[in-house]
């Protein structure tokens, strides 16, 4: 029995000897859906199938620069519905606006990045060439067009922007939130708003996707500019990882194919930042709040 038992202990080192020298692995499928997910969201600087269309490559890239982490990005319907999403913390990286960024702030989030070109981020107002509107005043009575209460270049801007300019958004014309940049410009299109307010990205845009609809509008008057949109990232996400980010998204003007991913975006780079760039912004807000109309800043 000895010896049985002493034949069945060799015969089993054997097979386990056997079974280790051919093995071989197949983890990496299991490694690879085992990544974290981190969620990216944009907020509705334009519809969610142009924004998929311009900032899907941007997260693939990531995905590739980065492959420790697996990031996913995530569209809006609205800016209602990414306010909700970011001041609950379910982005783990966010582009929010300046007025999201610094509202996020005070959410479990900080500064790590922000678009370019800040001479770009101002707000604009269009008007149908054949509209007969001159000066300021000449809205009066009449309605306007934003994408939504809390765009800031376009909405926030141009708000103030008529406010200095004698008029009482409150009172003396009809605001029509229309949920987009694009929305708001083809209302004023369709003659279903005297004006309409947007920023230059988006406008930018329109004019090189549909120029002879383009060519039948103008902007009267445009803003002041203030520091572009922020990236965010959640305060409980690994500083490596942040720092990993920023790099990449500004080494994208390194390579010309990373170049051709942010001319698509409207601008000619990304770029580091940190929260105290956005001490700006809260000032402009809280002079808003007091002198145009009451938000939560």
């Amino acid at each position: 029995m000895r010896w049985v038992a002493l034949l069945s202990t060799v015969l089993l080192l054997v097979a386990c000897g056997k079974q280790e020298t051919t093995y071989e692995p197949t983890f990496s499928s299991q490694h690879v859906s085992e990544k974290k997910e981190y969620v990216v969201g944009i907020h509705p600087l334009h519809n969610p199938k142009r924004l998929v269309e311009v900032y899907g490559p941007i997260v693939d890239y990531l995905n590739s620069s980065i492959p420790q982490a697996h990031f996913r990005l995530e569209a809006s319907r609205n800016y209602e519905e990414f306010d909700k999403k970011l001041f609950s913390g379910y982005f783990d990286f966010a582009m929010p606006n300046p007025y999201q960024t610094v509202r996020s702030l005070s959410h479990g989030y900080r500064v790590f990045g922000k678009m370019a070109n800040d001479e770009l981020f101002r707000g604009i107002i269009l008007i149908r060439r054949d509209s007969g509107i001159n000066k300021v005043s000449d809205l009066k009575g009449k309605k306007v067009s934003y994408p939504a209460p809390t765009a800031l270049a376009a909405t926030m801007m141009p708000q103030y922007y008529l406010h200095t300019h004698g008029i009482d958004v409150n009172r003396d014309i009809e605001n029509m939130y229309v949920g987009s940049q694009e929305s708001s410009i083809m209302n004023v299109l369709r003659g279903h708003v005297a004006a309409g307010a947007t920023w230059p990205v988006p406008w930018i845009t329109f004019q090189q996707d549909y120029p002879e609809l383009a060519a039948q509008l103008e902007v009267k008057w445009q803003t002041e500019t203030l520091p572009n949109n922020g990236w965010v990232v959640r305060k409980d996400v690994s500083p490596a990882l942040a720092k990993a980010v920023g790099k990449a998204l500004v080494g994208l003007n390194d390579t010309a194919e990373g170049r051709a991913m942010v001319e698509k975006l409207g601008i000619t780079r990304f770029e580091t930042a940190s929260d105290d760039i956005y001490s700006q912004v809260k000032l402009y807000l809280e002079q808003f709040s007091a002198s145009v109309r009451h938000i939560e800043y």
